[in-house]
């Protein structure tokens, strides 16, 4: 069954990804970019002559390569589990029946927390149900269900008002702010936008990053509103796990590309000209997004969900605790979150001092650049510190001591600082906005501000003349 799964599963992702390009690259779909308008003819349903593959085309095979990832690691690890509970029983008989021997499990396990990965006082209980085998030829055998069973404190937080009421509303306030914001910075940048600068590219990927995460939120909704019970399997569970990692390091590189971008611009603004262009700027797209998606496929094959005592299924909210998963995690927080941190402060910082250093030699255009650039650095690092920095800070303080000291505290304050760290998604149009001046104009001439602005200045000059 677990190989069948397999090349089914194999076949069909082939299919949808052949079917995805045929879709793309037919013929006629060239012909009806002139009925669908600019958004088939820059999102991917109307492309004319050798233009490259649109970002929203990887993006999809992007999410079709999770779910062929998650779905193979699911099934595996079921068919391993499967083969483990043959074999630990004590059997009697010819395959009559056979149960597992829990005399052997302690009581409890140390520790006093157990919310978000920390799994330190996890009990197991064995409870033996009857059923009829298909695989054994309707012989009658005992199905073992392991639940786990966690402290009081950890079932009360769970069911409590903070996670089951709070932190859903605040997801719902995310979707309702991102999803039109990010849409409008996608579209502009898609097809009102015609000349390419590398601000442009690397601002539209990052609107894409938001947008498909934000479409994975109502998945993390349902689940807080129902108790932290999971209904949508192990597979469903891993891709929205490695999806908020992906969608955190992924907006973390390219934040930190676009402050390398405006560095280069502002101390190198001649000798820098051949080094920004757009094509070098889609190459690191494409290089952050694999980094992203090599860093958080290990994810995928991490079982996720667990059956707890009084409270149902759990999706990461109880993990094992094992070396490999603490190492994992504190890599990721070094090289996705405080490397890149490193490199912002000092971009942005560097900026700030070759603009007050020119601020005396240039026009007064200067002081509105300057501006510009304070009030980027401002919303970049309040984005780090209030969304990224919280979360990857309590990550790594609990892998280091699951490492050293074998157990761990604050899996509270890490799930508030997850529902923080996807505040940036509604937070990045103001990135938007603030750091690309065809941005602006584009926002400015769809709400008629640039009418307004051009209209002025034409009965000016009319009058003065």
């Amino acid at each position: 069954m677990v190989s069948e799964g397999l090349w089914f599963t194999t076949i069909i992702c082939h299919f949808l990804f052949v079917s995805f390009d045929d879709v793309t690259d037919h013929p006629t779909s060239r012909n009806s970019t002139l009925k669908t308008g600019c958004l088939s003819q820059h999102v991917g349903f109307g492309i004319r002559g050798p233009q490259k593959q649109p970002m929203t085309k990887m993006a999809i095979k992007t999410i079709l390569f999770l779910v062929l990832i998650a779905h193979v690691c699911s099934v595996s690890s079921r068919g391993y589990y499967e083969t483990v509970d043959e074999f630990n029983g004590d059997y009697s008989g010819d395959f009559e029946d056979y149960s597992i021997n829990s005399s052997s499990f302690p009581d409890e396990l140390p520790g006093d927390d157990i919310i978000a990965g920390i799994d330190d006082f996890i009990t197991e209980i064995i409870e033996v149900q009857s059923c009829n085998s298909s695989d054994l030829d309707g012989v009658k055998c005992n199905i073992t269900r392991i639940s786990y069973n966690i402290s009081d404190q950890a079932v009360e937080f769970l069911k409590g008002p903070l996670v089951t009421r709070f932190m859903p509303s605040f997801f719902i306030i995310i979707i309702l702010l991102s999803l039109p914001l990010n849409a409008l910075a996608l579209v502009t940048f898609t097809c009102r936008i015609r000349e390419k600068k590398p601000a442009v590219i690397y601002m539209s990927h990052l609107a894409c990053v938001d947008l498909l995460f934000a479409l994975l939120l109502p998945l993390k909704i349902h689940y807080q509103l129902n108790a932290s019970d999971w209904l949508f399997g192990e597979a469903a569970c891993r891709v929205l796990t490695a999806a908020y990692y992906c969608y955190m390091y992924c907006s973390i590189l390219l934040m930190m590309c676009m402050s390398v971008d405006r560095l280069l611009a502002v101390v190198f603004p001649v000798a820098s000209l051949t080094w920004r262009n757009a094509r070098k700027a889609s190459f690191i797209c494409a290089l952050v997004w694999l980094l992203a998606l090599a860093g958080t496929v290990p994810l995928l094959c991490i079982t996720q969900t667990f059956r707890i005592k009084d409270v149902g299924v759990t999706c990461h909210n109880v993990l094992y605790n094992t070396q490999l998963y603490a190492y994992l995690l504190s890599s990721l927080s070094c090289l996705y979150f405080f490397l890149p941190l490193v490199v912002v402060l000092v971009s942005y910082s560097r900026i700030i001092y070759v603009l007050n250093a020119k601020s005396d030699h240039l026009a007064a255009s200067s002081s509105s650049n300057k501006r510009r650039a304070v009030i980027m650095t401002v919303f970049v690092l309040i984005e780090f510190v209030v969304c990224f920095a919280p979360t990857n800070v309590i990550l790594l303080h609990h892998c280091v001591r699951l490492a050293t000291e074998g157990s761990a505290e604050g899996g509270k304050y890490y799930m508030l600082a997850v529902c923080l760290g996807s505040a940036s998604v509604f937070l990045d149009p103001l990135l938007y906005y603030y750091g690309s001046s065809q941005f602006r104009q584009k926002i400015g001439s769809l709400f008629c501000w640039g009418k307004t602005k051009s209209g002025s200045t034409n009965s000016k000059t009319k009058s003065s003349r």
